[in-house]
Order: structure tokens, then sequence, then C-alpha cells
């Protein structure tokens, strides 16, 4: 029998993608060759040629950085059995909730997180969910206060039956399995939870009907002066597990950080760092699992996987934060917005994971409280403690001041954090959930002076602050890891149209591309700190998803200036056809064949095609142009929250593009007539073909090419009301196109 200590709690396996390998490599053989042509094909040198030349260029560079990422895909077995073998008592761990806007954000969606979480298959005692309200809602307050009376039932009743889908509202719309003898009592109680549950759900749902959801007088007198972003602390205990059982309802605490118009907030980050510095105060578990408020948990055993890895030794002295993947419930037939995150997490994320670590994704992932704190992997405790002001087991308070702050209390929770030690009731720092000296540490002026944003908890200066994040602990020489157990261990809702997919995806791109021109650019990191070569090629190939907009833009633009010039880009009478031709050949077969072999239809991977067309064209662009203006200082960033909901069967606009005013739809609306006026123009001039050096079926198929790609948009120009392009947006992309042409005519003029 192995000796109990020797037994690993996780164990990595490496995968073999070889025929994606092998598509790979062929396709980047094939990008040199095309370079190599355009270099050599002296008597083909024009404008458009040397265009197509630097586009060409900038896609082989972004080539390398997905081999790279791709090349050791892995991924990470946990072994349950052998964690009670090896750990005597499971640690503490701190839950965080966020949301911020009722609206975009509805109470219901965060009351079956936080159920589904308090409903954890982990000891009751040994958890505390704390929830931020970025909105200082009463409604969501009011939800969560109706929410705790049904989780005094719901936690005891999923945990009797095993139930494994832990939110109601999924659970009660799926058929109930248990594993029990006894049905009659399970189907009494069943139906008695299911009646409860829709009682919660009516009552949040007229609530939210309501100016109030109910007369703001008691407890909810402190909701009587508040606006969304001028209001004080708001912290209150909902519900709090005084008799320490390990079979009860875990502490749920409500927090809403004081907000003034004065002071910068941060968004999410801002309320990253309120919520650890409170729970450092009340609970201090050496472990934190942060999920958005539509992220439920779909397999209730997730944190005793999670803490495989993160209480392995190995696990110990290198992981930072272990990732869980997000998976969606409400999929949209053959993922027609192509948001559904499948094949790419499998291949890009599994390559990620063979290497320095998966990026920390903002939702679902275990972090080590000492790590967000600051610390080093290379850093043992002592020294650690030293650099940050603890000295000989006394406070060097100036220095402690400048890094966490001026609460001594929170200082000391601090201390204890380094050494991974937790509070208990026995504990002459255990604050019983105290509220008083958690306010002063969560006021919009705490932070001013200190490294909060900046070396400690989240950081500041990205609308992508997860990833900077996660950047910094890997520049640090962390590692990180993904835990994906089956069943998958959280499941979420995505936008549920192409508004808020194209929105996300313009908040991403800025904030992404953002931390590449920051000084925590992953260049940096290698050449500074300790982030891994291809760890570094992973993140360029990551943050540069707004700038890679550029290029293809350009490129999506040349076959129709070649049409309307009479020029062209592509060789079309020698061997030299064949190079651009393989290479869009090629690509696409290892797109699809790696959808397929994700389980995907062909639909979906033509969906995720024509997508990734038209987001990197409108919404990356835009993130480009954010972040353009930023580092002007003409304008800054605004922080885009994607709107939730749940699915509805009646849903008129599944699968429908829907437009509005946004002049996130001008730059597509753009391409597609500029397009348009090269095919009527290649058709109507369709005898220029035969002309030496003029355009060719190469030129006309990439410009139909794209108007295929484009033909949501295509049925737009013809469409009215909200499925309809509106007339301001048509008319500012009518003269944008016209003035492409003309400039195309002038050039054909000098």
């Amino acid at each position: 029998m192995a000796n109990q200590n020797t037994l690993a709690l996780y164990q990595k396996v490496w995968l073999k993608h070889t025929f994606s390998r092998a598509v790979d490599s062929l396709i980047f053989l094939l990008l040199l060759l095309l370079l190599g042509y355009r270099v050599f094909s002296y008597h083909h040198y024009s404008f458009p040629w040397f265009v197509a030349f630097l586009c060409e260029s900038w896609f082989t560079i972004t080539w390398i950085t997905t081999i790279s990422t791709k090349w050791t895909p892995a991924q990470t077995i946990t072994h349950l059995n052998h964690l009670f073998l090896r750990v005597g008592e499971l640690p503490q761990v701190d839950v965080f909730v966020t949301t911020a806007d009722p609206v975009l954000e509805p109470p219901i969606i965060t009351v079956n997180t936080v159920l589904s979480l308090l409903a954890l298959d982990y000891p009751a005692n040994k958890l505390a969910c704390y929830v931020s309200d970025d909105g200082c809602s009463p409604l969501i307050y009011y939800a969560l206060v109706e929410a705790t009376k049904f989780a005094k039932l719901w936690v005891p009743f999923c945990k009797k039956y095993n139930v494994q889908v832990r939110a109601p509202f999924r659970y009660f719309s799926e058929e109930a399995t248990v594993e029990k003898s006894d049905f009659t009592e399970f189907q009494q109680e069943w139906l008695k939870m299911k009646e409860e549950y829709e009682q919660l759900s009516c009552k949040i749902q007229n609530a939210s009907q309501k100016l109030n959801p109910c007369p703001l007088v008691g407890e909810y007198e402190v909701f009587s002066k508040t606006q969304m972003r001028d209001h004080p602390s708001i912290i209150k205990v909902l519900w709090e597990n005084k008799e320490g059982l390990s079979d009860g309802v875990p502490n749920l605490i409500y927090i809403s950080r004081e907000k003034r118009p004065q002071h910068p907030h941060h968004y999410k980050a801002g309320a990253m760092n309120v919520l650890t510095r409170v729970s450092g105060l009340m609970t201090n578990a050496p472990y934190i699992l942060n999920v958005d408020c539509d992220m439920y948990v779909n397999n209730p055993k997730i944190a005793q996987h999670a803490l495989c890895i993160l209480l392995d030794p190995k696990g110990e002295k290198e992981v930072a934060f272990v990732q869980c993947p997000q998976r969606f419930y409400d999929t949209v037939k053959d993922d027609a917005y192509g948001n559904q995150l499948v094949a790419l997490p499998m291949y890009i994320g599994g390559g990620f994971a063979g290497l320095q670590g998966i990026i920390y994704a903002g939702t679902n992932c275990f972090h080590r409280r000492k790590v967000l704190y600051g610390l080093s992997p290379d850093n043992d405790i002592q020294t650690a403690k030293k650099d940050f002001g603890f000295i000989d087991g006394t406070l060097s308070e100036k220095k402690t001041v400048q890094i966490f702050g001026a609460s001594k209390g929170f200082v000391e929770s601090a201390n204890h954090a380094l050494e991974e030690m937790t509070f208990t009731p026995n504990h002459n720092l255990f604050k019983s959930l105290d509220r008083e000296a958690a306010n002063q540490i969560s006021t919009c002026d705490y932070e001013t002076s200190t490294e909060w944003g900046k070396q400690v908890g989240w950081l500041y200066g990205s609308t992508s602050e997860d990833v900077l994040t996660g950047l910094v602990m890997h520049r640090k020489g962390w590692r990180s890891e993904v835990c994906s157990p089956d069943p998958m261990a959280f499941m979420g809702c995505s936008p549920q149209d192409n508004l808020g997919q194209m929105a996300q995806h313009k908040r991403w791109s800025s904030g992404l591309f953002d931390i590449f021109l920051s000084s925590h650019c992953p260049i940096f990191g290698t050449i500074f700190g300790k982030l891994q070569v291809r760890e570094c090629l992973a993140y360029i190939w990551l943050t540069n998803w707004a700038l890679r907009s550029v290029p293809e833009i350009t490129y999506a633009l040349l076959p129709a200036y070649c049409i309307i010039t009479n020029s062209s880009f592509l060789p079309n009478k020698e061997l030299g056809m064949w190079f651009p031709s393989s290479v869009f050949v090629m690509y696409n077969v290892g797109t699809l064949s790696e959808h397929l072999i994700s389980g995907l239809s062909a639909r979906t991977w033509w969906n995720n095609q024509r997508m990734g067309r038209i987001t990197t064209m409108t919404s990356c662009f835009l993130g480009f142009l954010d972040i353009l203006l930023k580092r002007l200082r003409i304008s800054d960033t605004v922080f885009e929250i994607t709107k939730k909901d749940q699915p509805s069967s009646n849903n008129e606009n599944v699968g429908r593009f829907i437009f509005n005013e946004s002049p996130i739809f001008v730059p597509g609306t753009t391409i597609l007539l500029i397009q348009l006026t090269a095919l009527v123009t290649a058709l109507w001039g369709w005898q220029k073909l035969k002309n030496d050096g003029a355009y060719g079926l190469g030129e006309v198929f990439c410009s139909a090419y794209v108007v295929l790609c484009y033909l949501p948009l295509l049925k737009g120009l013809f469409r009215i009301g909200k499925y309809g392009i509106p007339l301001s947006t048509i008319s500012k992309a009518t003269v944008l196109a016209f003035f492409f042409v003309q400039l195309c005519r002038s050039s054909i003029t000098k």
C-alpha cells in the first residue's frame, strides 16, 4: 500500500492533437512560402501587393503565437479519493459573488447562483459567501433576504438527497434524479421545495415591478437615500452560522461599497478588493472562490476538486490559482452568435494549461489569499512578512499602512493570511462578522496611497482586470492550473443576442489591448520578470485581439480596392496562386476539424467563422479605437456590463441579428457597402479580367467571401424595425464607403 503522504492529489496529462499540429504546421509553412513569393516576385510590385505583404506578415506572426500556444496541450486530473487520506481537515473557503445592475443582471439569477454556492458539498462552517452589490440596489438586498429563508430548506434538501444541480431554477426545469429508495418521502419534499421556490420567484418578480421592492423602513431604511454611484458603505450579515454547524447554512454577507461621484471606483476590480478586505476581517479564509452572478454551481464537489490542486505539495509551492472553464446552459442552436466557447478552450485553453498556466478568466476561479496579497513563490513566509512590514512578530506601521491601508485589524488578518491561517470562534482575532470594522475598509478613500490595485489584490488599469491580475501572478513565477471535472464545475448564461455578444467582445478586446500597451506588457514580463517565453507568446496572442482588427480590415478591403482600381494583390497566372488558396483551404479544414472533434456541427463552425470576422472588424476595431483615444488622453474607456437573462422558449430573437444606432455597426456596414460596390463594378466591367496586371477571379472570390460573412448585415439593409440597420448607420456607412471609392479612383488618376 502506498504511503498516504506520497499520494498525488492531482496529475497533469499531456494530450496529442496530432492532426491539429500537422495542419497548423502546414499553414505556417504555406504562409512562409507566400511571404517568400511576394518578396522575390519583383515584376508584381505594386501598392496593393505591398499592403498584402504587410498584412500577411502580421498574420504569420500571429500564427506563430497561435502554434506556440496550442503545441503542448494538457489537462489536469484530480484524485478526490486521495484528498481525505492526505488532508485531515478541509480549509476554509470564502466565496465572492459580484453583481452591478439589477436590470442587466436580474436578481433571480444572482439568487440562484448564491443558493447553489451555499449548497456546495462542503462543511458549512468552512464556507462564507460574500455578495457584492455594486449597484446598491434594495431589490438585490430584498431578493437575498428572501433567498436566505429559502436556503434554510434548500441546503438540507440538496445534501440529504445528493442533488447534483443545486441552482433551483435549473433543478426544477429538469427531471429530478435521486439516489434514494424511499421515493415517496422524496417526492413530497420535492414538491414542497418546488412550491417554495415558485413562491420565492414570484416575490422577486413582483418586487422587480415596483419602484421599491418594499417600504424602505427598518433594515431597508439605509437604502432610502442612496443612488447607484453615490452612497455610503452598506454591509449586512444576512445569515451567520453562529453554532458552527458543518451541515447547516454557511455565512451569507451582503456588501455594497461606498461610492462617491468624485472618486474612481475601478469597476469590478474595486469591488473585488473590497470583498477581499471585508472577508479578511471577518473570516480570512486562505482560499477564495470568485464567480459572476450568473455562474451557478453545476458540480457540488468542485471545491474539493480545486483543493486537490491547491493542497498538493507541488501545487502549494507553485500554483497561484485554479481556473474552471466557462460553460453555458442557454446555448442558441448552432451557436448563431459564436459565443459558446467550446472548441477555443479545448485547443487554446488546453495549450495555455500545458505552459505556465491558464489565464485568469474573472470568474469560476479559486485563489490563494496570500498570493492576492502580493506573495511571490520564491519567498519563504518569514522573508515575505518582512517585505510587508512584519518584523519579529511586530508591525512596521508605516510600511504596512503603505501596503494594506490604515486598518490595524486588517493588517493583523493579513499577517495570518500569509501563513494561510484562518480565524476561528475561539481565536482572539475573530470578529464574529464585525460590520463596524468592515465599514472602515470599504470606504472609497481607504485605498488612497496604498498598494491596493497596484501590487495587492485585483489590479487596476484595465477593464480586463482579471487577465491583468493573472498575468502579474505569472510574471512573479506562479503557475496556474485548469480544473474541469465531470460534470462541468460551473454553468452560466451567455448573451442571447448579437448586441450583448458584440459589446462583450469590445470590452474584452479594449481591456486586453490596454494591458499590452501598459507597463504590464507580457514582453516586459519575460524580460524583467519570470514569465516564460511561450507563456509570453500566448499572452501576446490574447492581448492583441484589438490590434488584429487593423490588418484584418485592411486585408478585407484589398479585394475591393483592387477591383475598383483594376489592380491585383493575388497571383493569378503562376504557381504562386496556390499559396494563398492553400492557406485559405487548410485554415478552414483545420478549424472545421477542431469543431467536429469537439462535438460541434459544421453549421456551428461556420457561425463561429462568420462571427469571428464580424466581431474582429467591428467590436475589436472599436476596442482598438477606444484604447487609442485613451492613450491620447482624449477619452477614457467605460466598463460595459453584459446583459444576463434566463432563456425563454418563445424568444423571437433567437438566431436573428438585432441592430441599433450604436457605432459598433458602422465599420461592418461600411465594409459591406464597399464590397457590394466592388462586386457590382466587377460584374459591370468583367472584360477587364483579361488585362495584364488587373484583378482576377481571386479578388472577386475574396470580396464575395467577405459579403458571405456579412450576410446578417446584408439582410439588415433590407429589413425594418429592430432587425433592420438604422438609417443613420446606413447614412454614415454610405459616406465612408463613398470616400473609400473616391480614394480608389483618385489613385487611378495619379
